[in-house]
């Protein structure tokens, strides 16, 4: 099993995605973040990572229709790939994997 190659934050981006599930566009994905993780982002750096993912092939793209309240300019909307799944699959795995070799006594320092 190859392991995928995935920042942290090209990660979250990437979960935020399919939470969004056809609906996520770069605005959509950075406001989510903000609500989900309290963590504030520059709009540049959430398309970025979604260009990144879309290049591995773990996003695919659309543009959508022209709306009024854009001025007439169209949304490019992301989802999730199969393969995009397949690294989140992968990446969850490993992450459980390592938590279940820390001593419990990790745990009772708290």
């Amino acid at each position: 099993m190859i392991r995928p190659r995935l920042g942290e934050f090209e990660e979250l981006v990437l979960m935020i995605v399919a939470i969004k599930h056809q609906d996520a566009y770069g605005v959509s994905v950075m406001d989510e973040i903000l609500e989900k993780t309290g963590r504030k982002i520059n709009i540049s750096a959430v398309h970025t990572a979604l260009d990144r993912l879309e290049q591995k092939k773990y996003l695919k793209s659309w543009i959508g229709g022209a709306t009024k309240e854009r001025g007439g300019r169209s949304k490019r909307f992301f989802d999730i790939t199969a393969e995009g799944v397949a690294a989140l699959e992968i990446n969850r795995q490993l992450r459980n994997e390592l938590f279940d070799l820390i001593p419990e006594s990790v745990f009772q320092k708290k």
